[in-house]
């Protein structure tokens, strides 16, 4: 056997211990996963330390994160449903006034109500832009699980003790990410430099939590080591640096695409539909050439589908990508609407904008007279039981594309809760008109 997997069986039972005993994350977390920064949130929760709380709905703990559709309920999208007459009508109706672009998929699997799918443009396709390290999420969990298949307190002690400095593959970056010194407390938000040091877990929550191109370069190069090195990984610095050094451009081409796209392939998901086929820092896209990247609201849609069901690699994978994606920071874009504040929602985005030279047009941040691409993907989990999913990309040029998209979140779920709403009153008249079984049992003489 392999030293390095040795050394993790041999260290795994305190792990165990130490995970049934303090599993409680992502709020408080941090000795679960040693992710820095969930200790310093939970300190911010009990009032130790200065900061900004999540809202309501970003306070939940491990026990209440959960797959919504490890059922027949789940087996039964395997095929999505057509769409839900009334539901799609209003879904509609959100559009017409806005940009031709505009393309959502979006699923309600509220328990105790049926299923609903409505979907405007789901299959057009748009450039994933960060929504895409969703890809490298799976792939990593993917390599994980094919390195333990059947230990999976063995990959999180992977994700816990393996540590990787920040090098080349970070240049350039400008995302922002949470740095918290445990000695002296000390907080920082700041961009990725070479020689900061992070742990596995970490660099994956840079990447889906604060959406640091720099983390999903590092992440994505991590599962291309462990598809190549297997049992002996992590390799040394001096084997890294060869295998990407002396390996064809080709087949380091090939290597990267099917690393983050063959999840997602065997979760159903068409190549069509989602695929990501390049990094996210230049230098990365030196080392490793690219393909073009494609995605579509359905694509997205079917990635979370596949995560509630357990089947995105697998079920452990599943859950934990999902915590993951967990929003217990600043909430934004498409997660800011007012209406999801007491809501659970895991959470990704992404934009794309450019400007070219326009007389009397200011060009900035989401708000590209080029190039204005917009995604957003996100589950919702509200109190009262509320729960959908939702995939929504558009490309509106010159327009706040994060104002409208909060917009949309706030319509539709307004729309949802009142389909529900209905639903209900529907349910409780035909209760009240039925008369109740008459009792026919049969007694002796």
């Amino acid at each position: 056997m392999n030293r390095r997997v040795l050394i993790l069986l041999i260290w795994f039972p305190l792990i165990l211990l130490l995970v049934e005993a303090l599993f409680s994350y992502p709020i408080d977390g941090y000795n679960v996963t040693g992710i820095r920064r969930l200790e310093r949130l939970s300190l911010v929760m009990e009032d130790q330390l200065r900061g900004t709380k999540p809202p309501y709905g970003g306070q939940r703990s491990i026990s209440d994160i959960k797959l919504n559709l490890q059922n027949a309920r789940g087996d039964s999208l395997a095929v999505l449903p057509p769409a839900d007459p009334e539901f799609q009508k209003q879904v509609e109706a959100l559009f017409p006034n806005r940009h031709e672009s505009y393309s959502l998929a979006a699923l309600a699997i509220t328990p105790g109500q049926k299923l609903r799918f409505a979907g405007r443009q789901a299959e057009r396709q748009f450039s994933p832009g960060s929504v895409g390290k969703l890809a490298i999420a799976a792939g990593l969990f993917a390599e994980l699980q094919r390195l333990f298949p059947e230990f999976t307190e063995q990959r999180r002690l992977l994700l816990r003790t393996r540590t990787v400095t920040a090098d080349r593959w970070v240049i350039p970056n400008h995302h922002q990410v949470p740095v918290y010194n445990r000695e002296n407390q000390a907080f920082v938000s700041r961009a990725v430099k070479v020689g900061d040091t992070f742990t596995l877990y970490e660099w994956v929550d840079h990447m889906l939590s604060a959406s640091s191109n720099a983390a999903a370069s590092v992440v994505w190069k991590e599962a291309m080591l462990l598809r190549k090195f297997g049992g002996n990984y992590p390799p040394s610095a001096e084997q890294e640096q060869q295998f990407f050094d002396k390996t064809p451009k080709d087949s380091l081409r090939m290597l990267a695409v099917a690393v983050v796209n063959d999840p997602l392939r065997a979760a159903g998901i068409g190549e069509n539909e989602f695929k990501l086929g390049s990094f996210f820092t230049a230098t990365g896209k030196k080392i490793v050439p690219g393909e073009r990247s494609t995605a579509t609201p359905l694509g997205f849609l079917k990635y979370l589908i596949a995560l509630e069901r357990g089947k995105l690699v697998d079920e452990w994978s599943s859950l934990e990508i999902k915590r993951l994606l967990y929003m217990t920071a600043r909430r934004i874009r498409y997660a800011a609407a007012p209406a999801l504040d007491s809501a659970a929602v895991y959470y990704k985005s992404g934009s794309l904008y450019r400007c070219k030279p326009e007389e009397g047009y200011e060009c900035g941040q989401y708000r590209g007279n080029a190039e204005n691409v917009m995604n957003s993907v996100a589950i919702v989990e509200h109190p009262s039981g509320r729960t959908y999913l939702v995939g929504l990309m558009s490309n509106v040029l010159k327009k706040n594309s994060a104002v409208e998209h909060q917009t949309i979140a706030t319509y539709l779920d307004r729309i949802i809760r009142k389909l529900e709403k209905k639903e209900e009153i529907k349910m409780e008249e035909i209760k009240k008109v039925t008369p109740a079984a008459e009792d026919s049992t049969e007694t002796e003489e």
